[in-house]
């Protein structure tokens, strides 16, 4: 066991946590109390420290310090490491788990970052700092979840006043498990749907991981990093598997369960995520593997099912500097996404050269919409990398965010703060859902001051109600009643309102007018028009039957006479119809 911590204890943690949050990904995606599958925390949080890994493999590649960092030459090797684990955690952060957790491991770096011997007591404050950088983090902070966990981790480890480094380490672990196990308790939606928090139940994991990085000797050492992916030669120079293969793979789970085994047997850093939605699923698959296997790896997939988009580079190649975005990865829910950094833009917009607007979308359509108003559109479920990689391709000095997702909005913020340190000025516009950015970008004026401009906007998509219809893909507890796997759901702002029974669904949702989807559209329309509205916006999805928008626009004609109706296909996943009314 050892007695200070040190850079290769550091690396042993990030390789030990990453493989054990892939081991945990199912389980913490489990967790995820709503019945739409978006940004599932274990997924997430695996790729979150998959980038900080990478970070330390890269360690000749490029600059990992930021705008809070000044003398990097005075800090030490402990310090430098831990510093590219959370520069590395933060550029390739999803969702809001992901960006918590990049805040925890830089509070930790800040506090290492000139400390010569870090023991019990100097790991204790660590913590403590990297506690009070989470939830520094979070707009409005809520008791119960990751939050809560890292607080409890803080004070266990500070409680028992020790030096000793596995005891202080042990002890933040053991408290946090026991503050996990209290989230319901703090939560409600949680209390009700059986749970424990997702983000809280990786940290966990993390710190677990921890705890064995910690207690692993030296002569221990080539084993554990094995099987994490996380050698030494690997951080050198990217070693045997200095290529990094990615590509998107249309196939069934049974196919890619045998691709995994392949692809494990070439390579390292091995993710393969998917949609998690019926037989055939869209998948995102990446790995490292030596030059003599990039076309056995990619191989691999043909045989699995349809690749695309395949992406190899070498890894001494990548640059992890945050002003040119390159850091990042594709993502299973990104089918709008060009290679790279999963940017579109428009070749012309309504914006002046020193404005710009970056927006978060999927669905052909909808990436056309946006493009035409001359944004760039970056895939859904996007990382810091992404979003950065955006805001740079704007080229403009003054930028608006329109994140059109909860579980984005942080990854957003966080990207608005990184550009802001190169320069670039952007403003975040909190929008949940594409058809508020529409009500958004209608309004842009070049005409106005950035900052009117930006609050005209926030008005606009504050004003517009927004409204999906999606099939569940868990059970959950509902303001409408419990809902099951396969259930037609209507929300509104969020919350579902609306439950048709599988029974009567998706599977007839295109057989014709009368069917169970054109049901629950009816139903969410006449919901949110019966609290007001002059404008409602239809957007279909990528399933949406071609009878759905004549029968919607009669419907609205017959029930509601008023009320104009504009009608996009989006070709979105996962979400049938969005709808907003203002």
């Amino acid at each position: 066991m050892l007695e200070t911590l040190d850079a290769a204890a550091v690396r042993r943690w990030c390789g030990a946590g990453l493989a054990a949050l892939r081991a945990h990904q199912h389980e913490i995606d489990e967790l995820n109390v709503y019945p739409v599958p978006d940004g599932d925390t274990g997924t997430n949080l695996v790729l979150t420290l998959m980038s900080a890994q990478e970070a330390l493999q890269g360690e000749a590649a490029g600059p990992v310090t930021d705008a809070a960092d000044e003398g990097e030459a005075a800090q030490t090797s402990l310090g430098l490491v831990m510093r590219r684990m959370a520069r590395g955690a933060l550029l390739g952060a999803r969702g809001n788990s992901g960006v918590i957790v990049s805040q925890i491991l830089r509070g930790m770096a800040d506090t290492f970052a000139t400390t010569v011997s870090v023991r019990g007591l100097e790991l204790a404050k660590a913590l403590r700092k990297a506690s009070e950088a989470a939830y520094a983090a979070v707009a409005r902070p809520v008791e119960g979840t990751v939050l809560s966990v890292a607080a409890a981790a803080a004070e266990g480890a500070g409680r028992i006043k020790s030096d000793d480094l596995v005891a202080v380490a042990r002890e933040a672990a053991r408290s946090a498990a026991e503050a996990l196990a209290r989230t319901p308790q703090q939560l409600p939606v949680l209390a009700r749907a059986g749970v424990v928090d997702a983000g809280g139940r990786g940290l966990v994991v993390l710190l677990d991981a921890l705890v064995e990085a910690l207690s692993t000797t030296t002569a221990e050492t080539s084993t554990a990093e094995t099987a994490a992916g996380a050698t030494d030669a690997a951080e050198e120079g990217a070693g045997d598997f200095g290529y990094e293969v990615q590509y998107l793979l249309d196939a069934e789970a049974d196919a890619v369960e045998v691709l995994r085994g392949t692809l494990d047997g070439l390579g390292d850093s091995l993710v393969v995520v998917g949609t998690g939605e019926g037989r055939q699923q869209t998948w995102n698959v990446h790995v490292h593997v030596g030059v003599e296997h990039v076309g056995a790896a990619v191989e691999a997939g043909v045989v699995a099912g349809r690749p695309y988009r395949i992406s190899v580079s070498r890894l001494e190649d990548r640059i992890h500097d945050h002003a040119d975005g390159s850091h990042g990865h594709a993502h299973a829910d990104h089918p709008a996404s060009a290679p790279g950094n999963g940017a579109q833009s428009g070749a012309t917009g309504r914006a002046p050269a020193d404005r710009g607007a970056v927006v978060v979308a999927a669905g052909g359509g909808l990436t056309s919409l946006f493009a035409e108003e001359g944004a760039v559109v970056v895939g859904r479920n996007p990382s810091i990398a992404e979003m950065l990689a955006a805001i740079a391709q704007t080229g403009a000095g003054r930028v608006v965010l329109l994140p059109n997702d909860a579980n984005t909005h942080a990854v957003a913020v966080s990207a608005a703060r990184e550009a802001a340190a190169g320069g670039v000025r952007v403003s975040v516009v909190p929008t949940r859902s594409p058809v508020q950015a529409l009500a958004a970008l209608a309004v842009r004026d070049s005409q106005r001051r950035f900052d009117d401009d930006v609050i005209a906007m926030a008005e606009a998509a504050g004003a517009c109600r927004y409204g999906e219809v999606t099939t569940a893909a868990r059970e959950a507890l509902t303001v409408a009643g419990r809902c099951h796997p396969g259930d037609l759901l209507g929300l509104v702002d969020g919350e579902v309102h609306v439950i048709i029974p599988a029974e009567n669904g998706p599977e007839t949702a295109g057989d014709g007018p009368e069917t169970a989807l054109t049901e629950v559209c009816r139903q969410l329309l006449d919901r949110m028009l019966g609290g007001g509205g002059e404008l409602v916006s239809l957007v279909l999805g990528a399933d949406a039957p071609a009878v759905l928008e004549d029968v919607l626009r009669t419907h609205v004609a017959q029930a509601w006479p008023f009320v104009e109706v504009q009608c996009y296909a989006g070709g979105q996943p996962r979400y049938h119809l969005l709808v907003g009314v203002e």
